[in-house]
């Protein structure tokens, strides 16, 4: 086991994990994840010559007292702010985003360099995502304007903020070499969304076609484990 360095960043908990070198990854978790998390890949990474840098976004791990601050406009001016720190002390930087937390990064690190990518169940268009949950609540555009925030059944409240800001950032640059791994049964993000963003932007793609959004299953680990291994096994002359 790793033990990690317990540390903050601009006020923000953090952890590091594994031996001094001039290569981390930085680990950016979903909704109700933590900094904790980044365990699974720390174990398979750090021995093979990288570190990990994980933090927990707002309203979760260390700062669960805010659970409504989990938002793009909080959470990516941290993460603009933990990519400033990381390039002060590493020379190559890689990330490693799941679920929202992909959504946010490429927010975030669309204007810089990231070494590598690698998405698990990334939500890719927050726009559609939103519009979908909307039509399929019967929602009009017009009676969210008006609300500012409606409650649904499937999910977190509606609201007219997060729509804006969603359409007003959409994705519209990345360039760090992607490797997605997606799941056929994820109810967030569908495959013509993952296709399209493979259209436009330098990706790999990997697919659990029975597996969901959240990986958590002994099998749907075991792809998971797998599939970090083969993205992170050096090549020649690395």
């Amino acid at each position: 086991m790793i033990i990690p360095s317990h540390f903050v960043i601009n006020g923000v908990p953090a952890l590091l994990y594994g031996q001094d070198c001039g290569r981390v990854f930085l680990h950016v978790h979903g909704q109700f994840g933590c900094k904790e998390e980044a365990s699974r890949l720390v174990e398979i990474i750090c021995p093979r010559g990288y570190q990990v840098l994980s933090v927990d976004l707002p309203g979760h791990g260390e700062r669960i007292s805010r659970p409504d601050c989990f938002v793009p406009w909080e959470a990516v001016p941290e993460l603009r702010k933990l990519f400033a720190y990381a390039r002060k002390r590493w020379s190559r930087i890689s990330l490693y985003a799941v679920s929202i937390g992909a959504y946010f990064s490429l927010l975030a690190f669309r204007n810089v360099r990231i070494e590598k990518s690698m998405f698990v169940s990334p939500i890719l268009d927050m726009d559609k995502l939103i519009r979908d949950r909307m039509q399929l609540e019967n929602i009009t555009r017009e009676q969210l304007r008006e609300a500012g925030e409606i409650p649904i059944s499937s999910g977190e409240p509606l609201s007219w903020k997060y729509l804006q800001y969603a359409e007003e950032n959409r994705i519209t640059e990345w360039s760090s070499p992607t490797a997605i791994l997606y799941a056929g049964g994820d109810t967030l993000t569908d495959r013509q969304t993952v296709n399209r963003f493979m259209e436009k932007f330098p990706c790999s793609l990997t697919v659990m076609e029975d597996g969901e959004h959240w990986f958590h299953t002994p099998e749907q680990l075991g792809v998971l484990e797998n599939w970090i291994k083969n993205e992170t096994e050096h090549k020649d002359g690395e």
